[in-house]
């Protein structure tokens, strides 16, 4: 485990960084952007490009998703050996690589994804794009070879399932003290992220109980002396209807739906917006992340908050740019994802 010092600095870059980043009270100043080439003044001061804005959003996109990830990786250079669960996170971005490198492929795309780079942390050879196979060989993802007749859609499901298993299994290994706000996040999340998964697959695949539920991931963990299931809220969503408001009245989840949102335009009536609970969820395990990213220094809770706040940092930068790039207003995009400026 990373002794005293490497944990004071560590704590110590990941203060001086997010006091520069777009959150908390710096989120206003997002919303007082009208245009894209505003917002990479903004966000670049320094490095701001002279771009046609159709260019520009593809360009600010790739450098938002650089600026988080080389954040990320200033903070885990505190380590002489970064434990392996901050590993597993930083490459949640390899996993959404090659899931959109395996929707490419399925799609019959010639041009390769963009691929983000993780340096020291990558495994996958995304250079061999598109031969598949040699962009997986000897890495833990080559089992996927004998599941490719199954289509990029399972193969999608799956990794989700493997990422977050092999994360929940590194999580397993720190020590206590270490990982007390960590686990409850965590948990929040993969129960978060079942619900929307069910709620995807009902909503925009029409699949029914029994096909949803082996694309959940079923991790067991102890809560208040309990053992429950992190697919458990997920599992209760499936038994009530799409489009019966009262029926969610009373679920466990109920607070992340819309709720309280009108019947959509053109006559149809009330249903379970999945992009709502998303946006809503996400919003919340944010608010977790920025609460406990200070309540204890020494611990490795701080360092798994600080990259889940730059993660959603990123999502918030990107969605901007798309929004204005949409010719959307910022305060619009914060309103959608749920993000008080």
């Amino acid at each position: 485990m990373p002794g005293t010092g490497e944990r004071a600095y560590a704590y110590a870059k990941a203060c001086g960084i997010i006091g520069k980043s777009f959150v908390g009270r710096r989120v206003a100043a997002l919303g007082r952007v009208n245009r894209l080439s505003e917002l990479d003044r903004l966000i670049f001061p320094s490095s701001s490009r002279d771009l046609p804005e159709k260019e520009l959003l593809k360009d600010i996109e790739k450098r938002i998703n650089a600026r988080a990830v080389d954040a990320i990786h200033a903070v885990l250079s505190s380590y002489r050996n970064p434990p392996e669960f901050f590993v597993r996170l930083i490459r949640s971005w390899e996993y959404e690589d090659l899931k959109n490198a395996l929707t490419a492929l399925a799609n019959g795309e010639n041009q390769k994804p963009r691929v983000t780079d993780l340096g020291r942390f990558a495994v996958i050879n995304f250079s061999a794009w598109p031969d598949i196979e040699a962009m997986i060989k000897n890495t833990e993802f080559e089992y996927l070879l004998k599941m490719m007749e199954k289509g990029s859609f399972f193969l999608q499901t799956e990794l989700d399932r493997h990422y977050y298993c092999s994360l929940w299994n590194a999580l397993c290994r720190l020590g206590r003290n270490d990982r007390r706000a960590t686990e409850h996040i965590l948990a929040e999340e993969i129960s978060l992220r079942n619900v929307v998964w069910a709620f995807r697959l009902r909503t925009y695949y029409q699949l029914q109980k029994n096909d949803v539920i082996p694309h959940l991931v079923d991790i067991e963990t102890v809560q208040q002396g309990k053992t429950v299931s992190l697919a458990a809220d997920a599992l209760h969503s499936l038994d009530l209807p799409l489009d019966n408001r009262a029926a969610w009245e009373n679920w466990k989840r109920a607070g992340f739906l819309n709720l309280d949102s009108s019947p959509q335009p053109g006559g149809h009536e009330w249903r379970v917006d999945p992009r709502h609970f998303q946006n809503s969820a996400a919003a919340y395990l944010y608010r977790m992340a920025r609460h406990s990213f200070r309540t204890r220094p020494s611990s490795l809770d701080t360092v798994f908050c600080f990259i889940k706040i730059k993660q959603f940092e990123e999502d918030v930068l990107t969605s901007s740019a798309e929004g204005l790039g949409m010719g959307m207003a910022s305060t619009d995009v914060f309103s959608m994802l749920g993000v008080e400026t």
